[in-house]
C-alpha cells in the first residue's frame, strides 16, 4: 500500500514503469523469462520497466493479456505518460456541449460527419463531384453498398464548407437502412429545416410536400449551404429535398443511380484500384512502410487481403483496424481469418466482432436493435442493461474497431452495412425473449428521458409518475429548459421512431404517455398538427388498455391539440368525452387540468360567465391537488379574463397575487400571462409602470424563444401605446408583432390580435388598413369558431364607416350585437 501510495505522486513515467514492475511480481518471471514469452528482446523490456523509455500501447496490452489483466485502466496513464502535455478528451468520450446561452448568437450549423484522415483515391471522382457542383448545384454520388459513396461526398462537403459558411448539414434518409423503411420528405424537410433554425412557426403544417418544399427552397435561397443527402432511395425520395434559386448545394449518396433527376450530374462510384486498395489497407492500419513493414513482408498475404475485401473502403478499413490493434498477428493470419467468413462485409464484420468479448459482443448485437437514428451512451446502456461507464467503455471499443461511427461529440450511429449485420447477429444468437426485453428497456427509456425534460422546462408536468415501463438506472441530466429543448430536438427523430416502435409490438401505455410528455416541445418547435396525429393515436391506445384515468387524459389530451390547432368544435367533443370520465377517476389533478382546459376553449368561442367559473374551479381543484404553480396559472387566466370584462382594478390584483408565486423561472406561462394582464391594468393610471411590465415581458418571451408568446407581447403592448395616445409607437408595435405573425403558418392565431391592430389603425388615422384588418377578422373568426372575434370584427367596421357609409355601419354593429346575444342566451 505505501508503495502504490508513494507511485501516485511520481512522474507518469516512473508511476508506469512501477505498475508493470507490479505486473512482473504478480507473474513471478524473471526479466528473461517474461521478454520471452511476451516476443520482447530482455534489454528492452527492461528498459520499460526501469522507467527509462515509455513501451509501445502494443506492449503494455501484450503485458497485461498475458498475465490475465484488463489493459484499459493504464491507459490514461500511458497516455500521460508518452505526452509531456495533457492529452485532449477523446472524441467519444466528450460530454455534449452545453447550447449556448440565450440570446448569444449560435454558429453555423455544421453536422457533417468526420473527414476521415485516411481518404486515399477518388481524384477524378472527387473533380467530378466539385465540377458538377460548380454548373448544376446538386450532384449524385451512386455505387454499390461500401464502395465509398458517403465517405466521398462528406470529403468533397468539407472541402466546400469555406465556400459555404451558412451551414453544412448532413441527413441520412435511410433508403437502405435494414428493418427500416426510408424517411419520407415530409419528416426529412421538418428534419433539416429545424438544423437551420427555422421557427416551428414558419413551418407549413398543412398541404402536404409542396408547402414544406417551398418553406426549405424558401430558406436556402438566401444562405450559402452544403448539404448532403445521403443513402436515398430513390429520385421521389430526394427530389423535395432539393434547393431551388440560390447558391446553396446539394450532395445525393444512393446505391441506385438517381434517372429520375435528369438534371442532376451523376457521378457513379467502382470499387478502388489494386494500388489505391493497398495504398488504403496501409494507411487505415498504420503500417510505416519499408521492406520490414508486415505487408511488405508478405506482399502475397496482403494482396489477398484486398482481394478478400472485395477492394471495398469499408471492408478494407474493418479489416485494417484488425491489424493495427492486433500487433502479433502477420497479415497471414488475418487472411486465414477473412477466409472463414462468407462475404467479404460478413467476413470482415464477423472477424471484428470475434476480437470482442462476451459483453461487448452482446452490447453489439443489441445496438442493432435500436429504432431511430444516431444514439447516445445512455440509450445504449439502457438497451443492454448496463452501467454507463459499461456502456461507455464499450463504445470506445466499438469506435475503435470500427463497428460504431461517431458522427458528432456524445452521438453514435452504426453503419447501414455494421447495422444489418448487428441486426442478424442478433437474430442468430438472442432469443426473441431477450430481444423482447432489449426492447422494451429503450422504450422505458425515451418515456422516461422525456419526462424528465419535460420537468426541467417551465411548464405544468402531470403530478403522478411515469406508468410506462420501468425507469432506467441513469437518464439525462437537464440543467434548464434550453438544455432539455436541445435534448428533445436532437432525439426528435429516434422519439418518433420510438412511438411508431411501441405502437408496433402494443406497448399502449408508451403510446398513451410519450406525446403527452412531449407537448412542451411541440408547443415551441413541432406546430399543432403532427400533435394531433399522435394524441388520437394514443386514443386509441387508451382504448384498448381500458384503464379509465389513461382514457380520460387521452381525450383531454387529443381536445387540448384539437384547441391549440384551432379546432374548437372538435375540441370540446373530446372535453365532452373525457368529462364523465375524469370524474369516475377521482383523480383530482386531471379534474383542473380539464377544467383549465374548458375554460380556455369557454373564453375563446366568446362566453364570459362560464370560463370564469371554469378558471376558478381550476385553481380551487389544483390547490386541492398540491400544485401552487397550477392555482398560480389558473388565477393569471382569471386576472386575463377579468381585464377583457373591464374590472381593471381587479384584474390587476389577481395579476400581482399570480406574480407573488415563487417559481425559478420568471418566463414561466403563469408569470407571463399576469405581467401582460398587469400591465395592460393599469395603464390609464400610470402609464409608465405599465409599459415597463410589457417590456419587461417581452423580453422574457424573447429569452424563452417562443414565437406565439413574443407576438402576443406586442400587439399588448401596441393596444397599451394606443390608449396612451402615442399611435406611432403603437403601430410599430402592431406591425413588429403581425411580422412574427406572418411566418406562422397557423392562421388561427392571427384571429387574436387582428381586430386590436384594427382599432390602432383606426384611431391612428388609417381607415383602410384598419377596414382590412376587421374584414380580415371577420372573415376568418368563423372558420375557426370563434364567435366573439367576429363580433368585434363587426363592430371595429361598423366604427371605421360610422362617417363614410352609416347605413353599412349600422348593419355590421347590429350583426355584432347579435353574435352577442346568441353567447349570452348560450351562456
Amino acid at each position: 500500500m505505501a508503495a502504490q501510495q508513494r507511485t501516485t505522486k511520481a512522474d507518469p513515467q516512473d508511476e508506469l514503469a512501477a505498475r508493470l514492475r507490479l505486473l512482473q511480481e504478480v507473474s513471478g518471471r524473471g526479466v528473461r523469462a517474461l521478454a520471452r514469452d511476451t516476443g520482447l528482446s530482455s534489454s528492452s523490456l527492461s528498459r520499460y520497466l526501469s522507467g527509462q523509455t515509455v513501451p509501445p500501447w502494443p506492449v503494455v496490452v501484450a503485458l497485461c493479456r498475458l498475465l490475465k489483466r484488463d489493459p484499459r485502466p493504464l491507459r490514461p496513464l500511458w497516455e500521460r505518460a508518452s505526452n509531456p502535455l495533457p492529452a485532449p478528451p477523446k472524441a467519444s468520450r466528450q460530454v455534449q456541449p452545453p447550447s449556448p446561452p440565450a440570446g448569444a448568437p449560435r454558429p453555423p450549423r455544421n453536422d457533417l460527419p468526420r473527414d476521415v484522415p485516411d481518404f486515399t483515391g477518388r481524384e477524378a471522382q472527387l473533380a467530378a463531384v466539385l465540377a458538377g457542383v460548380d454548373s448544376s448545384r446538386v450532384v449524385a454520388v451512386d455505387g454499390m453498398a461500401g464502395v465509398g459513396k458517403t465517405c466521398l461526398a462528406v470529403h468533397a462537403a468539407h472541402r466546400l464548407a469555406a465556400d459555404y459558411p451558412d451551414a453544412q448539414l448532413y441527413l441520412d434518409l435511410h433508403g437502405f437502412t435494414a428493418g427500416r423503411e426510408p424517411l419520407d420528405p415530409d419528416p426529412a424537410l421538418r428534419a433539416l429545416l429545424a438544423a437551420l433554425d427555422v421557427p416551428s412557426e414558419k413551418v407549413p403544417q398543412e398541404g402536404g410536400i409542396e408547402p414544406l418544399a417551398a418553406c426549405w427552397r424558401s430558406e436556402l435561397a438566401h444562405r450559402r449551404a452544403v448539404v448532403v443527402l445521403d443513402n436515398a432511395a430513390d429520385a421521389e425520395q430526394v427530389r423535395p429535398l432539393l434547393p431551388g434559386a440560390g447558391p446553396s448545394v446539394a450532395l445525393i449518396t444512393s446505391r441506385n443511380r438517381l434517372l429520375g433527376l435528369e438534371e442532376v450530374p451523376p457521378v457513379s462510384l467502382d470499387v478502388l484500384t489494386p494500388q489505391e486498395s493497398a495504398e488504403l489497407l496501409a494507411r487505415a492500419s498504420g503500417d510505416p512502410g519499408g521492406p520490414d513493414s508486415r505487408l511488405a513482408r508478405d506482399p502475397e498475404s496482403a494482396a489477398e487481403v484486398v482481394r478478400l475485401c472485395g477492394h471495398l473502403p469499408l471492408a478494407l478499413r474493418l479489416a485494417a483496424a484488425r491489424l493495427r490493434h492486433r500487433p502479433g498477428w502477420t497479415v497471414g493470419i488475418l487472411v486465414e481469418r477473412l477466409a472463414e467468413g462468407a462475404t467479404e462485409f460478413d467476413t470482415a464484420f464477423a472477424m471484428s466482432v470475434r476480437q470482442l468479448d462476451r459483453a461487448q459482443r452482446r452490447f453489439f448485437r443489441l445496438l442493432g436493435l435500436l429504432p431511430g437514428s444516431t444514439f447516445d451512451e445512455y440509450v445504449a446502456a439502457a438497451l443492454a442493461g448496463v452501467p454507463l461507464r459499461s456502456a461507455r467503455a464499450m463504445l470506445e471499443d466499438l469506435l475503435d474497431a470500427h463497428l460504431v461511427q461517431q458522427p458528432a461529440g456524445g452521438r453514435y450511429r452504426l453503419h447501414d452495412l455494421v447495422h444489418q449485420h448487428a441486426r442478424r447477429a442478433a437474430t442468430e444468437q438472442d432469443s426473441p425473449a431477450e430481444r423482447e426485453q432489449a426492447l422494451g428497456r429503450v422504450l422505458d427509456y425515451y418515456v422516461h428521458a422525456a419526462a424528465a425534460g419535460d420537468a426541467a422546462m417551465s411548464y405544468l408536468s402531470p403530478s403522478r409518475a411515469v406508468s410506462a415501463g420501468r425507469p432506467p438506472a441513469e437518464l439525462p441530466r437537464f440543467t434548464d429548459k434550453h438544455a432539455a429543448l436541445y435534448w428533445f430536438a436532437t432525439e426528435y427523430t429516434n422519439l418518433m421512431a420510438v412511438f411508431e416502435t411501441a405502437a408496433a409490438a402494443g406497448a399502449d401505455v408508451h403510446v398513451c404517455e410519450l406525446p403527452r410528455f412531449m407537448r412542451a416541445f411541440f408547443a415551441r418547435r413541432c406546430g399543432t398538427t403532427h400533435l394531433n396525429v399522435l394524441f388520437e393515436r394514443s386514443l386509441v391506445a387508451a382504448q384498448r388498455l381500458g384503464d379509465p384515468l389513461q382514457l380520460a387524459e387521452a381525450h383531454s389530451d387529443l381536445g387540448f391539440a384539437r384547441y391549440n390547432a384551432g379546432r374548437l368544435a372538435e375540441a370540446g367533443a373530446a372535453y365532452e368525452a373525457a368529462a364523465p370520465l375524469v370524474s369516475q377517476t377521482g383523480d383530482t389533478w386531471s379534474e383542473a387540468e380539464l377544467t383549465m382546459r374548458r375554460g380556455y376553449l369557454r373564453w375563446d368561442e366568446g362566453y364570459v360567465d362560464e370560463p370564469l367559473h371554469l378558471f376558478r374551479l381550476a385553481g380551487k381543484l389544483y390547490a386541492d391537488a398540491g400544485s401552487p404553480m397550477g392555482t398560480g396559472h389558473a388565477t393569471a387566466y382569471e386576472a386575463w379574463a377579468m381585464l377583457q370584462l373591464g374590472h381593471r382594478e381587479e384584474a390587476a390584483r389577481l395579476a400581482r397575487e399570480a406574480l407573488n408565486i415563487p417559481h425559478t423561472d420568471p418566463a414561466w406561462p403563469a408569470a407571463l400571462t399576469a405581467r401582460i394582464t398587469l400591465g395592460m391594468a393599469i395603464v390609464p393610471e400610470r402609464s409608465d409602470e405599465a409599459a415597463e411590465h410589457l417590456q419587461h415581458a417581452l423580453e422574457l418571451a424573447r429569452e424563452d424563444g417562443h414565437k406565439h408568446n413574443e407576438a402576443w407581447c406586442l400587439n399588448c403592448l401596441g393596444v397599451a401605446l394606443r390608449q396612451m395616445g402615442r399611435y406611432e409607437e403603437a403601430l410599430a408595435s402592431h406591425r413588429q408583432a403581425f411580422a412574427l405573425l406572418d411566418e406562422l403558418f397557423e392562421e388561427h392565431w392571427k384571429i387574436h390580435f387582428l381586430n386590436g391592430y384594427g382599432e390602432t389603425c383606426r384611431l391612428a388615422g388609417l381607415p383602410d388598413e384598419a377596414l382590412r384588418l376587421h374584414r380580415q377578422a371577420l372573415e376568418l373568426a368563423p372558420k375557426v369558431g370563434y364567435r366573439h372575434k367576429e363580433a368585434l370584427a363587426h363592430e371595429g367596421i361598423a366604427a371605421v364607416l360610422d362617417e363614410t357609409d352609416p347605413a353599412a355601419a349600422a348593419e355590421h354593429r347590429a350583426a355584432g350585437q347579435a353574435i352577442r346575444q346568441e353567447l349570452e342566451s348560450g351562456a
